[in-house]
């Protein structure tokens, strides 16, 4: 056991409706005490009754946003890991409803450094969000296009300068 590991013994929920992504993030949080839903009312009921340090949201197939908000007022920190919704209105609508974090599927495999900025940003009192355009403004720019800001550019323009 690691102690100095900010994941070592976290409680984490993870909601997906594809098994493989539950079956891989299961193994790669192997120093987390880890459930798994796969339904949007399998996971209302783990977020209701149970007690979790992080969760990790798909969007789409298990009504993501509406377990966001569950998570949100149960002061879980929830993480959105997406696919078929990933987008800059989404990370938006993301952002906005309370998630700690917006993460692409591409990104699956990094899901330990993630988790631990977030950590590592909630227990030195700044925003999880802190590192997020460092880390996804060039892929966002490769999948989207170099404009991909251009819609709500103001928006984006305060929150480079926020964060």
């Amino acid at each position: 056991m690691n102690r100095d590991d900010l994941l070592e013994g976290k409680s984490v929920l993870i909601v997906d409706d594809e098994p493989d992504i539950l079956e891989t993030l299961k193994e790669l949080l192997s120093m987390c005490e880890v459930e798994t839903a796969s339904s949007f009312e399998e996971a209302r009921d783990k977020l209701e009754n149970g007690r979790f340090d992080l969760t990790i949201l798909d969007i789409m197939g298990v009504n993501g946003y509406a377990l966001l908000e569950l998570a949100t007022e149960k002061k879980i920190t929830a993480i959105m890991l997406t696919a078929n919704a990933l987008s800059p209105e989404d990370t938006i609508k993301s952002h906005e409803k309370g998630a700690a974090y917006y993460l692409p599927k591409e990104e699956l495999l990094n899901i330990q450094q993630h988790l631990r900025d977030v950590l590592k940003a909630q227990k030195e009192g700044k925003s999880t969000w802190w590192r997020w355009f460092d880390k996804f403004a060039s892929f966002y720019e490769d999948k989207f296009g170099s404009d991909w800001q251009d819609k709500d550019k103001s928006y984006w323009d305060k929150f480079k300068n926020y964060y």
